[in-house]
């Protein structure tokens, strides 16, 4: 597999156990920056009745393209180029999922992310955000801290995100917290219900 990651390996039965709960309504899960194509391709199999649009930037498509030609579920929707902080197509999901990426990317494009959120998830959708988060900018844990330092040191507009900030920005869209699960590896299952 192209860009296997040990995490998405580590975690993706965690988060298929939390997510459980919340996805007996959901029909279609728009998931950004899917990466290996990992998630979408054990969520999928895991949970047939979604319809699961994986996206990724335009350098790393085609790699995503392949992994999901080779191990394809049905349900499993055609990946396309997304890039927050550009166009979002015109399509509507009744949820987002996006594992790891807020904290790669620039307060900005998380800014640009809740916009496109705003309009591509329908009126009572949901929000699946998974990842590390910092809590009135306390970290949880001593690897979380170093971890942020690491990633400010390679790209400075990168970093750690408050959930103060994430659920501010929810919030402009018509998303408020529902859940804030604690998970392994010190990460946060953040689940945002909208209407």
């Amino acid at each position: 597999m192209l860009n296997f990651s040990e995490a998405c390996e580590r975690n993706k039965e965690p988060i298929a156990d939390a997510l459980s709960v919340y996805l007996s309504d959901i029909c279609s899960v728009l998931e950004v920056g899917s990466g290996s194509g990992q998630h979408a391709l054990f969520f999928s199999k895991r949970f047939p009745h979604l319809f699961w649009q994986p996206t990724e930037q335009a350098p790393y498509l085609a790699a995503l393209q392949t992994n999901l030609k080779e191990h394809r579920h049905k349900n499993i929707l055609e990946p396309y180029t997304l890039n927050v902080n550009h166009h979002w197509p015109d399509n509507h999901y009744d949820a987002l999922f996006t594992a790891n990426t807020l904290h790669i990317m620039s307060l900005s494009a998380v800014e640009n992310l809740f916009l496109g959120v705003g309009k591509a998830i329908h009126a009572s959708g949901r929000l699946f955000l998974y990842g590390p988060f910092r809590y009135q900018g306390r970290y949880t844990s001593t690897s979380n801290a170093q971890f942020d330092q690491w990633l400010k040191a390679r790209d400075p507009l990168s970093g750690i995100r408050d959930i103060n900030v994430i659920t501010q920005l929810a919030e402009q869209q018509g998303f408020t917290l529902n859940t804030d699960i604690s998970m392994p590896a010190n990460n946060q299952l953040l689940v945002f219900k909208r209407g």
